[in-house]
């Protein structure tokens, strides 16, 4: 039988004016306290990874944050090179094309969806996404962007090769443009469900001769895992992301660092549910990594997260 082994006393957390988000953070390390000791151990596995130099670090998130100002952040990590390679959703790129080129509006969650839909006016949660923003625009921009490349002789690529083509469009604002600028990987494993996706599609219509290579994409990742003396993932939010991102770090025995941020409950079975230590079961995460999952929503968290890590970087 196992020995209980009782951990280092509870500690009051300690504030004061001059109280800076390091020590915060420091303070909820010592605090024991439920979640604190969750969100205080991953800056620790984030700080980590990063500063391992033999470390290829991925993220991944779920594309609805990039609706929100939380793509300011996603885009200065990707901006400082914190990251090797991107997995996401095809809303990423939407929202990341819309944004660029138009705004979306700040809304509430009890606002009649009756109404929004009379004045063309789509929500995502509390923010307003107006119809003139989003699926006319995009459409606009991706068939411009695809012909361009098409003209140069692209008449094949995968989802990486289309997300640097659309960074190469955009600016400084961006996420896609710093991932294009950094020659940092994007890839979408289902590209197909949103509006970039259904204009892939409307494109080939016109050009028969057009392919989309998803296979080129397992390729690209199956070189960075292989490669890899160590690799670690930021995973905001569960569904196609999180799982292609885990999916394939078992093909060289699991992450060594993994950090989870998520809304989701285990108890469903869902793969957004589970925590990370689920994930060693699979050999998805090394028995032996530093790894947390942390019940949070993510816009909620991740900018005190993201403040403390800047801190302890010195960056």
């Amino acid at each position: 039988m196992n020995m209980i082994k009782l951990g280092k006393p509870v500690k009051d957390i300690s504030i004061n004016k001059s109280t800076n988000i390091q020590n915060i953070f420091n303070e909820m390390a010592k605090s024991g306290g439920f979640e604190s000791r969750n969100l205080a151990d991953g800056l620790e596995i984030l700080t980590s990874m990063i500063q391992d130099k033999k470390c290829s670090r991925f993220i991944s998130f779920v594309g609805a944050i990039i609706a929100t100002g939380l793509r300011g952040i996603i885009k200065d990590m990707i901006k400082k090179k914190m990251f090797n390679a991107v997995i996401t959703t095809c809303g990423a790129l939407d929202h990341d094309i819309a944004r660029y080129f138009s705004n979306y509006r700040e809304g509430s969650f009890t606002l009649d969806d009756k109404e929004l839909a009379s004045k063309k006016i789509h929500r995502l949660g509390n923010v307003l996404v107006p119809l003139k923003s989003y699926g006319p625009l995009i459409e606009e921009k991706m068939q411009q962007i695809l012909e361009r490349a098409y003209k140069k002789g692209k008449k094949e690529m995968s989802t990486a090769d289309i997300t640097n083509e659309i960074g190469k469009n955009l600016g400084d604002n961006s996420f896609l443009y710093w991932a294009y600028k950094n020659k940092i990987p994007v890839i979408v494993p289902g590209i197909m469900d949103g509006a970039v996706g259904s204009q892939i599609w409307l494109f080939v219509q016109k050009h028969r001769d057009f392919k989309l290579n998803m296979l080129s994409d397992a390729d690209l990742l199956s070189e960075l895992i292989f490669k890899a003396k160590k690799t670690g993932a930021l995973m905001i939010g569960g569904g196609i992301s999180k799982h292609h991102t885990l999916w394939w770090n078992q093909f060289r025995g699991g992450l060594d660092y993994a950090l989870y941020i998520t809304t989701a409950q285990e108890f469903d079975g869902s793969l957004s549910g589970a925590l990370v230590r689920e994930a060693i079961s699979w050999g998805k995460v090394t028995p032996h990594a530093k790894q947390t999952t942390i019940h949070a929503e993510a816009t909620t968290i991740l900018p005190f997260l993201y403040s403390a890590l800047l801190s302890k970087l010195k960056q």
